[in-house]
């Protein structure tokens, strides 16, 4: 099965992480939220299918492009 990686297209603070491993979600579906500026920011999945594993906790703070989870298809 292909893997596909979620990337955040901001730095910030996890905040919220709304799905966990093994939870089944579609193209749009939010997988974190991401607080920057005082705003809270959705990463989204990119394809449908399946979370193989969560990359980042509550109160991480992550970079622009990093890796926040990993979509198996």
């Amino acid at each position: 099965m292909p893997e596909i990686k979620v990337v955040t297209e901001v730095a910030g603070r996890v905040c919220a992480l709304p799905v966990e491993a093994g939870s089944r979600v579609g193209d749009g579906d939010e997988i974190a939220f991401v607080e920057a500026m005082k705003m809270e920011i959705p990463v989204t999945s990119t394809t449908a299918g399946k979370i193989k594993s969560i990359l980042v906790k509550i109160d991480d703070v992550i970079a622009e492009g990093q890796a926040v989870a990993i979509v198996e298809t």
